[in-house]
């Protein structure tokens, strides 16, 4: 009697992961769009949300290479090596559920968005673990890419772990951009900053450009084909994204690989380069996040990798692979649980999974996001009550 209800239990349990799975909506080449009130949250709110994010663009000068001009005028023999394109309006996207259920501004316009390319770039590296190109995050990446990048007593320490965590502390030139240049201390000089004790790999968070386009190389020579195709063969097209992002390098970051010239893409906009891409690919890519990796009947990255990338490190409990996360909640009020893309000049792509949530805002008051969460988690809770 008891295994005849244990079966029984079993048949009932996996049933409903069969519903479930049926029921979750994946958008096609049309995103449906349903209204606040449909999906259980209040309308009011949502406008409210709305305005809030139309009304408080940021700052940042439409030129965006004036405005790396200003951001980046301390770091010695800073330049532009990179594509760069003038900023639109805001925009945005909420998903609950799948759905659209508020947008605003031109969600089809491609812009740039700076560091939210940090998590395509990280994906790529989810991409290789999962594919076994890489066994572990652990290993060195000396034992991967071995043409001198990693010699050296510090440098031959550094694992993929540590490249992905921003936390590498890696010591060298790359595409004649010197590691210490990005970002230096405000105190000391030059050579302060050039014969500083290196940081035990692992152990310090550095937000550092030049690092992450390490990664980006070092992932270069694992695939050995393009990092923009990996992520359109594996991620964008599956999941229905337009034709019209792009991802760029530098002028000066094309590689041999087997007999071929390819460019090694940057990780950012900070010198020029990286993703351009509408907000609504972005929010496909948001999604499929969400959904722990899986369109559809696909899983596209493991759910292992995607549990990992919102992990807090050891360096930094706020940042993970790539993704930062309201761990510490600088964010008051808002889920500590969510994790986001973030970029320069407020661009970000926010997971929500308590709330089965999507927001993707383009161009908002960076110091205004955490209000801006805070009214659109508000509008799911007030209803729910």
């Amino acid at each position: 009697m008891r295994n005849k209800i244990l079966v029984s239990f079993s048949f009932l349990f996996l049933n409903l992961l069969f519903v479930n799975a049926q029921t979750a909506y994946y958008p096609d080449t049309v995103w449906k769009v349903k209204t606040p009130t449909q999906m259980k949250m209040d309308g009011l709110m949502i406008d409210s949300a709305v305005n809030f994010a139309m009304t408080h663009e940021n700052k940042v000068e439409k030129d965006l290479r004036i405005a790396n001009l200003k951001a980046y005028s301390n770091e010695p023999g800073y330049k532009i090596i990179g594509p760069m394109k003038e900023r639109g309006g805001a925009a945005g996207l909420v998903i609950k559920n799948g759905y659209i259920v508020a947008q605003w501004g031109d969600i089809f316009r491609v812009d740039m968005t700076f560091s939210g390319t940090k998590s395509f770039l990280s994906t790529t590296a989810g991409l290789a673990i999962d594919d076994g190109l890489i066994k572990n995050v652990s290993d060195k990446v000396i034992n991967y890419v071995w043409d001198g990048t990693y010699e050296g007593e510090h440098n031959s320490k550094i694992t993929w772990d540590n490249l992905l965590t921003q936390s590498s502390d890696w010591s060298g030139t790359l595409f004649d951009l010197q590691d210490w240049a990005d970002r230096p201390p405000k105190e000391g000089d030059i050579d302060d900053w050039k014969n500083r004790k290196l940081n035990e790999p692992g152990t310090v968070f550095k937000y550092n450009d030049v690092r992450v386009n390490l990664l980006a190389y070092s992932l270069l020579q694992v695939w050995r084909k393009p990092l923009p195709v990996v992520l359109k063969e594996k991620i964008m097209d599956p999941i229905g994204a337009s034709t019209t992002w792009r991802w760029y390098g530098y002028d000066n970051s094309f590689v041999n690989i087997d007999g071929l010239m390819m460019q090694s893409v940057s990780g950012g906009g900070h010198h020029g380069g990286g993703i351009f891409i509408s907000a609504i690919d972005q929010a496909r890519f948001g999604l499929l996040f969400l959904r722990n990796g899986k369109w559809e009947n696909r899983q596209l990255i493991s759910e292992k990798w995607v549990k990992a990338a919102h992990q807090s490190s050891t360096a930094n409990k706020d940042y993970g692979y790539m993704w930062w996360i309201n761990a510490s909640q600088k964010w008051k009020d808002v889920s500590s649980g969510i994790y986001f893309a973030e970029g320069f000049g407020g661009n970000f792509i926010v997971i929500d999974n308590e709330h089965d949530l999507v927001v993707v805002a383009r161009w908002m008051d960076d110091g205004k996001m955490g209000d801006f969460m805070n009214l659109i988690e508000q509008s799911i809770n007030t209803k729910s009550k």
